[in-house]
């Protein structure tokens, strides 16, 4: 067993969003997604793979296939490997998202950023 805190990978920067990989285990990782206030992921897919999302602080804009819809806190989303998805903390607070892709398409999927 591994047991990490979700609240220790809630690192913020003002220079951009952050990324805090908890977990990389097989083809499996889990990590954090960390946004100030107007910060954005760019539209992206993940080929091959399903993501699941729990909003752990925070409120904004997921961006699914074109369509918006607003998220808060204990919110769960999954996106599917066709669909195409950004996100934007348009709240007033930081936003933190926790991420789990069943299967990592590439390296860079899995790294710290």
């Amino acid at each position: 067993m591994e047991k990490n805190s979700v609240k220790s990978y809630m690192e913020y920067s003002e220079e951009r969003f952050t990324k805090r990989v908890m977990f990389k285990k097989g083809e499996t990782t889990a990590f954090v997604l960390n946004f100030l206030q107007g910060q954005q992921l760019p539209i992206h897919k993940h080929p091959g793979t399903e993501v699941y999302i729990f909003v752990v602080t925070g409120t904004g804009t997921i961006v699914i296939d074109g369509i918006e819809t607003e998220v808060s806190e204990t919110d769960l989303i999954h996106v599917n490997s066709e669909e195409e998805m950004s996100f934007k903390n348009n709240g007033k607070e930081p936003v933190s998202l926790y991420v789990v892709l069943s299967k990592y398409p590439n390296e860079n999927y899995a790294k710290n950023i």
